[in-house]
């Protein structure tokens, strides 16, 4: 559950954004001429969008609409449906009609373009599919729209991310697609930096990352899952009382470390069945269970189903 990454808080949320996806999904480069509208389904995917030149107005589930501009990046957590337009109010087609494809169906990156004697607006849009199942605390708590504007990213490896990525949006090379998957994997764990280090002054999750405590005890579970951690161990760790490490952590959080470690531990397990061919036995051993029995029996405690018939269903669901 490692990460590349030198930042603590990038690295946790890295581990999170790995064990809750199921790959990156790219969909469309756009170049789009004023007048254009262009709506997004609802569907099982955290959806998001790159303004790399000209600027569009965005409108979720009716809201009022959002101006966007270049260098500006919009994440959807929950996949709802959503418009993208030149200017508010104006007539909107499917976007996989404008394609000329469904949104998700793993095929390659598109080029799409509206021609026009309007303005251009050019941007990636994309989603990342999400693994079924219950939600990780920390994204669940992000509204329905996080936007992160140019001025917002600016100096933060968002910003570096969104500025390679608008340079290599016309990107025709040996590599570019790679090179714009690479950026996309990085993009969507910059962006959720970004935004809880924007609101590390609110109780929960935004504190959380940040707490010299919690914070600390977060990097431990997340780096070494399978130790076998207990509470005197991190309280240790952490150089905090056994007390207040808890009280800290619940309050942030809203659970205790080692059910937090638990979920989390599950959480790991749940991928592993689901993207990997590894045994049973050997996947209860990663998360830190020495019984296979009793890892099992925590795996449908917390998912509702054995870890076979976690991965016959994960298999079947594609």
């Amino acid at each position: 559950m490692g990460s590349v990454l030198s930042d603590p808080v990038a690295d946790i949320v890295a581990d999170v954004v790995d064990t809750t996806r199921r790959g990156s999904l790219m969909y469309a480069r756009n170049r789009f001429h004023a007048p254009w509208g262009a709506a997004f389904p609802a569907g099982n995917l955290a959806n998001f969008h790159v303004i790399t030149t000209g600027a569009c107005w965005l409108t979720v589930d009716g809201a009022d609409p959002v101006q966007l501009t270049r260098g500006d990046v919009v994440l959807i957590p929950s996949g709802a449906a959503h418009e993208l337009a030149d200017t508010p109010g104006r007539p909107t087609r499917p976007m996989p009609e404008i394609a000329g494809r469904t949104l998700d169906d793993g095929a390659p990156p598109s080029d799409v373009v509206i021609e026009g004697d309007g303005p251009a607006t050019v941007w990636i849009c994309g989603g990342y599919r999400l693994a079924a199942g219950v939600r990780h605390p920390l994204t669940s708590v992000l509204p329905d729209v996080v936007v992160i504007t140019a001025a917002e990213a600016r100096g933060t490896g968002l910003g570096a991310a969104v500025d390679l990525i608008a340079a290599e949006v016309d990107g025709t090379g040996p590599g570019a697609p790679a090179v714009m998957a690479s950026l996309v994997d990085l993009l969507l764990v910059y962006l959720l930096r970004t935004w809880f280090a924007g609101h590390h002054g609110d109780a929960g999750w935004g504190c959380a990352l940040f707490d010299p405590t919690v914070g600390t005890a977060l990097s431990l579970i997340h780096a070494d899952p399978g130790r076998d951690w207990t509470l005197d161990t991190l309280a240790r760790s952490t150089r905090t009382p056994r007390a207040t490490l808890t009280r800290r952590f619940a309050t942030l959080t809203g659970q205790s470390p080692i059910a937090y470690l638990t979920a989390g531990r599950m959480s790991l397990a749940a991928r592993r069945l689901r993207d990997g061919d590894a045994t049973v036995r050997q996947i209860a051993h990663e998360v830190g269970y020495d019984s296979e029995f009793a890892f099992a029996r925590a795996f449908k405690r917390a998912t509702g189903a054995a870890p076979g018939q976690h991965r016959k269903l994960a298999q079947i669901s594609g």
